[in-house]
């Protein structure tokens, strides 16, 4: 889906300006009159029926933006794989989680093999596009197999860019 970039013309304030009060009121839930006080703390003087006009206005498309643009993950990836019964069949559902518990990527797999684990490190890396500086994993040897072979075609793909 495609959306439109955000058209600031004809307004008095920078789009900036603009940006950051709409964040402020979206993501911390600050009343109107925090908002002014904080930006007037800051030297501009906005009203914050000026503020509550732009959050109507911007705030369904800034908040839009900002849900598209998922953070990028932290440098260590928590990697573990737990057993599921689907209609009566044992599958693997594996996963990778970064240090502040957001799940990078869930895969469910039949086996729990080397072949497995790399498909989800090889998914990550190419999602994330880079390697991350650690990996904890559980004691299956799988992880450690997997993470050699694919690191070691990692560093051959990015020595040829």
């Amino acid at each position: 889906m495609q959306t439109s970039p955000i058209s600031y013309k004809r307004h008095r304030y920078p789009p900036q300006i603009i940006t950051h009060a709409v964040w402020l009121y979206v993501r911390f839930n600050l009343c109107l009159r925090e908002i002014e006080e904080m930006l007037l703390e800051r030297g501009i003087h906005v009203s914050y029926e000026t503020v509550r006009r732009r959050v109507v206005k911007f705030g369904r498309l800034i908040t839009n933006n900002l849900r598209k643009r998922p953070g990028r993950p932290g440098d260590v990836w928590h990697l573990d794989e737990v057993v599921v019964k689907i209609a009566g069949k044992s599958f693997y559902l594996w996963r990778a989680v970064d240090p502040h518990d957001v799940v990078l990527k869930e895969i469910l797999q039949p086996k729990r093999n080397k072949c497995a684990a790399k498909h989800l490190l090889i998914r990550l890396i190419k999602r994330y596009g880079f390697s991350p500086k650690r990996i904890i994993k559980g004691k299956l040897r799988s992880y450690s197999a997997a993470k050699r072979e694919v690191h070691s075609v990692w560093i051959m793909d990015r020595a040829g860019d």
